[in-house]
C-alpha cells in the first residue's frame, strides 16, 4: 500500500502557493481577434489612414475596450489618460492621445473640447473608450456634442465563445499551465462573459491547482468558478 505523505512542508506548500508575478504578452501579435472584437481591431490595425482625428470604442464591461486602447497605444506611442483626469490644467504631453472610460458626470466638457483641438492642432489622433454612447453621457456643450457626433464609433460585443476560450488558452500558457479543452468547455456556458472573468478563472484554477498538487482538473475548475462568481 502507497504510504500518504505526512511531510509537513510538502503539505504547507501545496496549501500555500505563491502569488510569483505573471508575464503577460500583450503586443499587437498577441491580441487574439474574433467575430466579437474584429472590427474594433481592424479599426487600430488602420492607423494613421483614419477618416478622422477622433474614434470612439464602445462596449460593455469586460469586452476588452481597454487591452484593445492599450494595443494601439503600444503600437505608436499614445498618452493613456484616464476620462476624469481630463482637466483644464491638465493638458495631454502628446498629440497622440487614449481617454479611458468616458461616461456621464465625469466628463469635464470645456477641458475635453479643448483636449480634441489640440490633437486637431497638432495632426494627430484620439481614442476615447466608453461603455455608452456619447449621446448618454449628458454632453451639452454645443461644439463638444458637433465633434462627438462627427466621429466614427466602433462597437464591441461581449466576448463570443472562440474570444473567452482563446483567451484563456493564452492566459494559462502565461503561466506557463494548460487545462483539457474540455474544461475550457465546461466553463463557456457558466462563467460571466467578460474577459475580466476570464483572467480572474485563470488565476483561481492556477492557484487551486497548485494548492492541490494537481493538474488543472474539470474539479478544479468547478472550486475556482464558486470563488470568482462568490457562490457557496
Amino acid at each position: 500500500m502507497r504510504q500518504m505523505e505526512t511531510d509537513p512542508k510538502q503539505i504547507a506548500f501545496r496549501q500555500l502557493p505563491l502569488d510569483l508575478p505573471v508575464q503577460v504578452a500583450s503586443d499587437r501579435d498577441d491580441l487574439i481577434v474574433s467575430g466579437a472584437n474584429r472590427l474594433a481591431v481592424e479599426m487600430i490595425d488602420a492607423w494613421p489612414d483614419w477618416p478622422g482625428p477622433l474614434m470612439l470604442l464602445v462596449g460593455p464591461p469586460g469586452s476588452g475596450k481597454s487591452h484593445i486602447a492599450s494595443v494601439w497605444a503600444r503600437t505608436c506611442g499614445a498618452q493613456i489618460m484616464p476620462a476624469q483626469d481630463i482637466r483644464a490644467n491638465a493638458a495631454p504631453t502628446s498629440n497622440l492621445l487614449v481617454i479611458e472610460d468616458a461616461a456621464h458626470g465625469i466628463v469635464d466638457e470645456a477641458a475635453l473640447f479643448h483636449t480634441l483641438n489640440h490633437v486637431r492642432a497638432e495632426s494627430g489622433h484620439c481614442l476615447i473608450t466608453s461603455h455608452s454612447l456619447p449621446g448618454q453621457w449628458g454632453i451639452v456643450l454645443p461644439d463638444l456634442v458637433s465633434r462627438l457626433r462627427a466621429a466614427q464609433t466602433v462597437t464591441l460585443a461581449a466576448p463570443d465563445d472562440a474570444l473567452l476560450s482563446a483567451v484563456m488558452v493564452k492566459l494559462l500558457a502565461d503561466r506557463q499551465v494548460e487545462a483539457p479543452a474540455s474544461v475550457i468547455e465546461w466553463l463557456l456556458p457558466r462563467m460571466e462573459r467578460s474577459l475580466d472573468s476570464a483572467r480572474k478563472l485563470v488565476a483561481e484554477m492556477d492557484r487551486q491547482a497548485l494548492a492541490r498538487g494537481t493538474k488543472i482538473t474539470r474539479s478544479v475548475a468547478s472550486v475556482a468558478l464558486t470563488r470568482v462568481t462568490g457562490g457557496d
